[in-house]
This record gives C-alpha cells, sequence and structure tokens, in this order.
C-alpha cells in the first residue's frame, strides 16, 4: 500500500520540460529568422579615400583585393582566373546581385580592372568600387 501512496507524490514533484523547450525552439526560429547576416569578404583592407562618391545600395557580392593583390570572395582566396566562374556561381542564388570591390590602397588597379571586367562577363550589370569619404 505504501507503494501506491508514493507514486502519485512522485509524478506530482516531476517537472515537465515540454513548455520550456516549446519556448526555446520559438525563440530560436524567431532569431534565426530575423538575424541580419553580414556579408564579409575575409580580407582586411585599407580602402583607398574618395573626395566624390556615390553611395550604393549594399551589394550582394563582395570582392576584396589586398595590399599583397590577392584577391579574396566570401572568406575564400580565389585565383585571379577563377573569379568569374566564382561571381557566376554567386550570382545564380541572385540573378539581380550587384558586385562591390573592396580595393586595398597599396593593390595593384590592374587586379581591380581584373576583377571588374570578370564580374561584367559574368553578367553583373552594376560593378562598384568601395572608397572611404574624405
Amino acid at each position: 500500500m505504501s507503494r501506491k501512496s508514493a507514486k502519485p507524490q512522485e509524478e506530482a514533484q516531476a517537472i515537465d520540460l515540454t513548455p520550456m523547450l516549446d519556448v526555446v525552439f520559438i525563440m530560436l526560429i524567431f532569431f534565426i529568422v530575423t538575424a541580419t547576416f553580414i556579408k564579409e569578404t575575409g580580407k582586411e583592407i585599407e580602402r583607398p579615400d574618395a573626395v566624390m562618391s556615390d553611395p550604393k545600395p549594399a551589394a550582394t557580392i563582395l570582392v576584396a583585393v589586398g595590399s599583397d593583390n590577392e584577391i579574396w570572395i566570401d572568406k575564400k582566396k580565389v585565383d585571379p582566373r577563377g573569379v568569374k566562374l566564382v561571381i557566376e556561381r554567386m550570382r545564380a542564388d541572385n540573378p539581380k546581385g550587384t558586385v562591390s570591390i573592396q580595393a586595398d590602397k597599396q593593390a595593384d588597379i590592374k587586379f581591380v580592372v581584373d576583377v571588374a571586367k570578370a564580374a561584367q562577363e559574368a553578367g553583373v550589370a552594376e560593378v562598384s568600387v568601395s572608397t572611404t569619404k574624405k
């Protein structure tokens, strides 16, 4: 008889975690949906100064050309000959996407022009170079 009376007491002391798990999953979904995803190139650069510049909306494809003339896209170093293919692949996700080239002050202009040409050959209509307003 003592066993039967102890069982309801144990059940009364048990904590039901289901509502808490529901709240945690709802919060997780909320933060995933509302989070702002920051795009980075993967290379630290020092942008050149510009006296005149036009503000552009956020580009969907960011390309960095470092002071050592390395080309970085989506946190990966890219061979200059493969820039067009990478941009085409990224453009498949967003056909109306734009390209922003973030070139270092010390970068060779040849590499910046090569990236711009590769973007235009990949079908990107709008290519811009990111600068710091002076």
